[in-house]
């Protein structure tokens, strides 16, 4: 029965982090669009874009955290792994347990990212408190709290999710020219047979 929660929940975070790295992707794309037409508008009319300042600081916080959970989701977030690796061929055990350390901590920080953010996000719903130079452009600060708490909370489960499923070496999402050669011919040849 447990597991069988585990693995429903597990597939529900895993969507909701697509999703949002996905709407990660279209806030870089956005961003790129709104930088191009602010030098376009600089260079032919004179005219700086209105705000641009601004977009661009606030559409990068956006990316980071719509994006933080599907990265610790497919376990590439920065971090130092050497020791880990090299510890994991002598004492695989100790590695898991480390790894698992190492998984409840940033669990631990993501859950109270989420916990300090949530209020944060209710205050400026409540307040309605903007971003920028009135008169100029201004911006919410609300959709931004919410994004910092559901992306914390997002990136805290899926950390509790590795915890509680003891995932010591998860699998990656490896582009072809990261693979060794040499288990592409093992791999080639077990089809043959």
């Amino acid at each position: 029965m447990l597991r069988f929660a585990l693995s429903g929940l597990s597939r529900v975070t895993n969507a909701l982090a697509i999703a949002a790295n996905a709407a990660g992707t279209l806030a870089v794309l956005a961003l790129v669009a709104i930088l191009n037409v602010d030098v376009i508008s600089r260079g032919l009319f004179s005219a700086p874009l209105m705000g641009t300042y601004e977009i661009v600081q606030l559409t990068v916080v956006l990316i980071v955290f719509l994006q933080l959970a599907d990265v610790v989701r497919v376990d590439r977030l920065t971090r130092s792994d050497g020791f880990l690796n090299l510890l994991h061929s002598r004492r695989p055990r100790l590695t898991a347990t480390l790894r698992r350390i190492i998984n409840a901590t940033s669990a631990i920080f993501m859950g109270l990212i989420a916990y300090i953010m949530f209020p944060e996000f209710l205050k400026m719903w409540e307040t309605q408190d903007y971003y920028g130079v009135p008169g100029i452009f201004t911006v919410p600060w609300w959709p931004i709290k919410l994004v910092i708490a559901s992306g914390s909370a997002l990136a805290c489960v899926i950390f509790a999710l590795k915890v509680i499923t003891a995932q010591d070496r998860p699998q990656l999402i490896r582009a072809p020219e990261h693979d060794d050669p040499a288990d592409a011919k093992i791999k080639k040849g077990s089809h043959k047979k």
